[in-house]
């Protein structure tokens, strides 16, 4: 794959985004001519940098309202591409883009239409040029590439060919049938982006709201594997629209776009049966989490233990050599990490007691590193004693650690590290029997960055995004999931400085894991169980439980229980959804306790009803 992004995907100054771009690994930049013009140098200086930086100017964008002007417009518009190609020749690219034109002025006659392009397309082959024509979703005669394909064919010129664009085609739902009736030969560079599904006109959806491939709703697995199968293998470039790509870092950005580039090729490779495929390990199978390590610092250590002993977790384990205890409850194994002069201390003095960390169960812990590094997931390694594991780890949210343990064989890492202190509480403890998921909150603008990690590091699906009522605005809220739902990450952001998810970001300083779900099966108990234990649950008020009656219609005994136990009730098609909550951990962190019967979602009804209940404690300096 010949992988190319448009420089105005990413922000800053040309030079800089050029540096990123190759940073990332892409072959080549389309050079936007915006950015030429506000670049402090002449063309030919951008393209002394180009070769020194190893890319390749893919293309010139783009000429605008072209095809179909009257006389004195076609004559001025001819007079300006003979300087684009002056330009071009100094960057050294030999491909112009031409967008379909939606000026109200211009005129649907074919006959016109064909003229223009025949004489571009002549004027272009004088100068060694070459001329790509791409049908725009909101022109005004042109707005599908099987128009766009039409003229080409019509116009019949070795100099013009066809540029095809991922996001006019799906928004406009040109059927991907119509792709293989193109010559391959003649599709000079393919378009890639990703979009959300929403209700806007094409203009402000396509320079607001393009994603990078994965991240949005559109089917770019289908349209890739469409062209690839027809024998398309030339340039695929990104071209991203979007604000909040716009707020983030150039080498974000580019780094992103080349990881969801290597994504959707592996996903094709993968669909059409390549036999060579991406030359990269698939993504990673994942089958739990193993353990969630907290960092603390000397001060946090025993609260923190007084914390999970309230949830019914003993200390079961020492490690040999660190200051590191595990607490266990049937399949949860709990961290608490306070070893001087490591990185969890460092962690913790710089987050407070929180989750630096968590191990994976996976299929292949050396695939699944290798997979990592092709992503540019940087890893991870810290000294070891003697006879010590070292567990591989990548980098994930907010600088914390993802280790890699092979499933299977991760009683081995709790026989050789650590040393048994006590038997797991007899009776299971509260009933609490495997982790459900992990909430992480980050900043606005990183929440599709981060949703490309997993989904291109992790095989596993995501689910529609929510949009979550709190008091104070908006959360986002889209989750992550391996197909045995073994594995579940529910990403949180929210561009309102006064949500309880930024208020986290602002007093975690950064983004990081706000809440824990863990699995209970009669959730009745384990709340009964928890009030004796003097774990600190929080109060949900009767007027919710009053609405649930009316909305649901359950038994009356069933509502008294439910209240008793500030347990909040949610039902879908499927199945039904029990859940409560601790208060949080120095307003860091908190628990959540889940029962699931047959239902696959997140209790997203709920969540305005808990974030309201949580509000309650802001002046409450302990959460």
């Amino acid at each position: 794959m010949f992988t190319s992004i448009a420089s105005v995907s990413i922000s800053g100054r040309l030079d800089a985004k050029l540096q990123a771009i190759a940073d990332a690994g892409f072959d080549g930049v389309e050079l936007v001519e915006t950015d030429l013009h506000t670049y402090d140098g002449t063309a030919r200086d951008v393209g002394r940098t180009l070769r020194e930086l190893g890319l390749t100017c893919t293309a010139f964008q783009r000429v605008s309202d072209f095809e179909g002007m009257s006389a004195a417009i076609r004559s001025r518009s001819f007079g300006l591409i003979e300087r684009r190609f002056d330009a071009m020749e100094q960057v050294g690219t030999d491909l112009l883009i031409v967008g379909s034109n939606a000026s109200l002025a211009t005129s649907g006659d074919r006959q016109r239409i064909v003229e223009d392009f025949h004489e571009l397309a002549e004027r272009a082959h004088a100068r060694g040029m070459r001329i790509g024509y791409e049908a725009l979703a909101w022109g005004r005669y042109i707005f599908d590439h099987r128009e766009a394909w039409s003229v080409v064919k019509e116009t019949n010129h070795s100099a013009l060919g066809l540029v095809l664009g991922s996001f006019h085609s799906l928004a406009r739902n040109v059927p991907m049938e119509s792709l293989p009736d193109i010559d391959p030969a003649k599709i000079f560079l393919v378009h890639l982006a990703d979009a959300p599904v929403i209700q806007m006109d094409f203009r402000s959806w396509s320079r607001h709201y393009r994603y990078l491939p994965g991240q949005g709703e559109l089917d770019l697995e289908a349209y890739v594997a469409a062209l690839r199968a027809r024998g398309y293998d030339g340039i695929w470039s990104l071209e991203i629209f979007n604000d909040r790509f716009r707020a983030s870092a150039a080498a974000t950005t580019a780094v992103d776009g080349m990881r969801s580039l290597r994504y959707i090729e592996d996903q094709v490779a993968r669909r059409l049966l390549l036999a060579k495929g991406s030359g990269r390990p698939p993504r990673v199978q994942c089958h739990g989490i193993e353990f969630i390590e907290f960092a603390a610092n000397d001060n946090e250590v025993e609260p923190l233990g007084q914390m999970f002993q309230t949830l019914g977790f003993t200390r079961t384990g020492q490690h040999r050599s660190k200051r590191v205890s595990r607490w266990s409850q049937n399949g949860i194994n709990l961290l608490i990490n306070n070893e001087p002069a490591s990185f969890a201390r460092a962690y913790a003095d710089m987050h407070g007691a929180s989750v630096c960390a968590i191990g994976a169960r996976v299929e292949d812990v050396q695939a699944a590193m290798e997979r990592a590094q092709a992503l540019q997931i940087n890893s991870f390694s810290q000294p070891v004693r003697p006879g010590e594991l070292q567990i591989p780890a990548a980098r994930s949210v907010g600088e914390s650690l993802l280790y890699f343990i092979r499933d299977g064989e991760q009683q081995h890492i709790w026989k050789n590290d650590f040393v048994a202190t006590n038997p797991p509480m007899s009776g299971g403890g509260v009933g609490l029997q495997r982790i459900d998921h992990l909430t992480q909150a980050m900043e606005y603008e990183a929440m599709l960055s981060w949703l490309l990690y997993y989904l291109s590091l992790f095989a596993v699906s995501k689910t529609a995004q929510v949009e979550i009522d709190d008091p104070f605005g908006l959360v986002y809220s889209q989750a992550v999931e391996s197909s045995d739902r073994s594995f579940r990450i529910v990403l949180n952001s929210s561009s309102t400085a006064q949500t309880l998810s930024s208020r986290f970001l602002h007093g975690f300083m950064g983004a990081g894991v706000q809440h824990i779900a863990l699995q209970s099966e009669d959730i009745f108990v384990t709340a009964r169980l928890l009030e004796e234990s003097g774990a600190q649950t929080l109060p949900i008020p009767a007027n919710y439980y009053e609405d649930l009656q009316a909305r649901y219609d359950l038994d009356g005994s069933l509502i008294e229980r439910l209240a008793a136990g500030s347990i909040l009730y949610e039902r879908d098609g499927q199945g039904e959804y029990f859940q409560l909550f601790t208060r949080a951990f120095a307003k860091r962190f908190f628990f959540e306790i889940v029962q699931r019967r047959r239902y696959r979602a997140y209790g997203e009804s709920n969540a305005a009803v808990r974030i309201a209940a949580q509000s309650r404690y802001r002046a409450d300096p302990q959460g």
